[in-house]
C-alpha cells in the first residue's frame, strides 16, 4: 500500500502538476482596467496596446472601463487587487498624479502600484464647436474676457487634464468659464460636437480624428512645434499665448508586490507592442510621442512618476483645487 501510495504522489508529480508549472505565467486571460469611459483617449491607446501584448503574452489582455471620480475608482480597483499580474492599471498624468492632490485616496498612487512602462505622451489641443465666433486664439481670449463665466469647458472631472488644462489657461490668461464634469472627455467631446459645450482642453489623441473631420476646430496645440498629425493647427506661441505649454504623458501599473519575473515578462510585451509599426502608426496619427526604448523601463516610469508628483502636488495644491 504504501509504495502504491508513494507511486500516485510520484506521478502526480511528475505527470498532474508538470504541466501547470511549465505553463507559468500567464495562464488566464489579463485584465488592463481604463479608468474613464470608452472613447476616450485612455481607452483608446488601451485597445491599441491590447492585442499586441496579448500575442506576446499568449493570453487575451482584455480591456475594462471602471469609470467614476476622475478616475479614482478605477485605479482604485488595481491598487487593491493581488499583484498576480493578471490586473493592470493603464491611466496618465492626471490619474496617477494630479488625483493624489485632489481626492482623498483610500490608496497611495506611489506605494500601492509597482511601476511597469511610460507608453506614450502628448499635448493638449484647445478645441471648440465649428459655430463659436472667435476665429482664432487671440480672438478666443478675448471673448472669454469680455463675457466672464458665461462659457462653458468640458472636464474628465476634477483634476483631469482636461480640467487642469483649464486652470492652466486661466491663469494665463485671467479669464472666467465654467466647468462641466463629465465621466470621460469622450462623452464630453459629444456634446461639443452638438454645440452643448463651448470648449475643451482636450488630449490631442481624443480631438484629433473630429477636427480632421471639420466637426470641431481646434484654435492651438500646446506644445512648441506643431503636431505632425495637424500641420495646420498653430502652436501656443504662434497662435498669441506663448508658453502654454502641457503634455499628459501614460503608463501602465500592477499591483504592489507583483513578482519582478512577472513585471518584466509584462514590459517586455509592452515594449514589443510599442514596437510594432502599425501600433507606432495609430499612436502618431493620434498625436502621441513614443518615448524612446531605453525609457521603456519600470525604473525610468517610477522615477518621472515621483518627479512629477513632486511638481504638481504643490501647485495644485496652492491653487486650492478640491473635489466636487
Amino acid at each position: 500500500m504504501k509504495a502504491l501510495i508513494a507511486g500516485l504522489v510520484f506521478a502526480l508529480a511528475a505527470g498532474g502538476g508538470a504541466p501547470a508549472a511549465a505553463q507559468g505565467y500567464p495562464s488566464r486571460p489579463i485584465t488592463m482596467v481604463v479608468p474613464f469611459a470608452a472613447g476616450g483617449p485612455v481607452d483608446t491607446i488601451a485597445r491599441l496596446l491590447a492585442v499586441p501584448m496579448g500575442r506576446s503574452l499568449g493570453q487575451t489582455v482584455v480591456v475594462e472601463n471602471v469609470v467614476g471620480a476622475a478616475g479614482t475608482i478605477g485605479v482604485g480597483r488595481v491598487a487593491r487587487a493581488a499583484g498576480d499580474g493578471y490586473t493592470l492599471s493603464i491611466g496618465h498624468w492626471s490619474t496617477h498624479v494630479v488625483n493624489g492632490a485632489v481626492y482623498p485616496l483610500d490608496y497611495d498612487v506611489l506605494r500601492d502600484l509597482e511601476p511597469l512602462a511610460m507608453i506614450a505622451s502628448n499635448p493638449l489641443l484647445v478645441v471648440a464647436p465649428p459655430s463659436l465666433a472667435p476665429k482664432d486664439l487671440k480672438d478666443l481670449i478675448v471673448w472669454l474676457n469680455a463675457n466672464p463665466d458665461k462659457a462653458s469647458a468640458g472636464t474628465a472631472g476634477v483634476g483631469s487634464a482636461s480640467h487642469m488644462g483649464g486652470v492652466y489657461f486661466q491663469s494665463m490668461t485671467g479669464t472666467k468659464f465654467q466647468y462641466i464634469p463629465y465621466k470621460g472627455t469622450g462623452p464630453a467631446l459629444q456634446d461639443l460636437i452638438a454645440g452643448r459645450l463651448d470648449l475643451i482642453f482636450d488630449q490631442a489623441s481624443n480631438s484629433i480624428p473630429h477636427v480632421r473631420g471639420g466637426r470641431v476646430k481646434a484654435y492651438a496645440v500646446t506644445a512648441k512645434t506643431r503636431l505632425a498629425a495637424l500641420p495646420d493647427v498653430p502652436t501656443v506661441d504662434e497662435a498669441g499665448l506663448p508658453g502654454f505649454y502641457m503634455a499628459v504623458w501614460y503608463g501602465i501599473w500592477v499591483p504592489k508586490n507583483t513578482p519582478r519575473e512577472t513585471v518584466n515578462k509584462l514590459n517586455s510585451a509592452v515594449v514589443t507592442a510599442l514596437a510594432d509599426p502599425v501600433v507606432r502608426q495609430r499612436l502618431g496619427d493620434l498625436g502621441q510621442e513614443i518615448p524612446r526604448r531605453e525609457q521603456q523601463t519600470p525604473e525610468v516610469l517610477g522615477a518621472y512618476h515621483r518627479a512629477e508628483i513632486e511638481k504638481w502636488w504643490p501647485i495644485i495644491k496652492a491653487a486650492g483645487i478640491k473635489p466636487e
